[in-house]
């Protein structure tokens, strides 16, 4: 964590404790939507998410003395959400069996080519991630509804860890740590579920390009 996001919690953390409306607010702006999207990642529906988010947001309120800054402010506040989605996707019945959080041992290889070292211009990270990198696609693609919607569809179609990775790292932009953190993966295991989301989310944006070509 660095020390200018360490000192931004701590200011954040005494307001809260003070009681400063406009601080919570601030919180909110700016993490309410990437929890929310988080959320999805476990729960089946958008009502679903809104809830757990919502008591995500109550437990930070109570919670907010206790909180003794061995993490940063974002992942405590992600690791409530996570401990909440969990929770009410067991009592909605979504249960998953263990086997399933290990997708990144039994699931197929992909093309060697997209597990090349991070640093090789042919790695995906170069093309696929993080979003704030995908403008450099061609723009009037990229503006489509459509190509962004082939984008959420590939995503959402991802094997559960895959999405929850993917979605923290290309669309949230949590560190690796942080990841590591809130889902209780080994950074190789990251490493290795990241790889394979952002080569299925690649290849689909592939075959959408490859038909928008097609038509021009």
């Amino acid at each position: 964590m660095s020390v200018a996001v360490e000192h931004d919690d701590r200011a954040l953390c005494r307001a809260l404790r003070a009681g400063d409306e406009r601080a919570f607010e601030e919180l909110v702006e700016r993490y309410h939507g990437r929890l929310r999207r988080f959320a999805l990642t476990y729960v089946q529906s958008a009502a679903a998410a809104d809830e757990v988010v919502q008591d995500t947001w109550v437990a930070v309120i109570r919670g907010i003395e206790r909180f003794e800054g061995r993490s940063s402010l974002k992942t405590w506040i992600f690791q409530i959400l996570v401990n909440n989605a969990i929770t009410r996707a067991q009592r909605d019945g979504r249960t998953v069996p263990f086997s399933a959080f290990e997708d990144y041992d039994d699931e197929p290889s992909v093309d060697p080519s997209r597990f090349l070292d991070e640093h090789h211009d042919r790695w995906p990270g170069h093309w696929a991630a993080p979003v704030s990198r995908w403008n450099e696609l061609p723009e009037d693609a990229l503006l489509g509804h459509e190509t962004l919607a082939v984008l959420w569809d590939a995503i959402a179609a991802l094997p559960e860890m895959q999405r929850r990775v993917i979605t923290l790292r290309d669309i949230d932009g949590c560190s690796p740590g942080e990841v590591c953190e809130l889902l209780d993966v080994s950074e190789a295991n990251q490493r290795v579920l990241l790889h394979r989301a952002r080569s299925k989310a690649r290849a689909a944006l592939e075959t959408h390009f490859e038909g928008y070509a097609g038509t021009t």
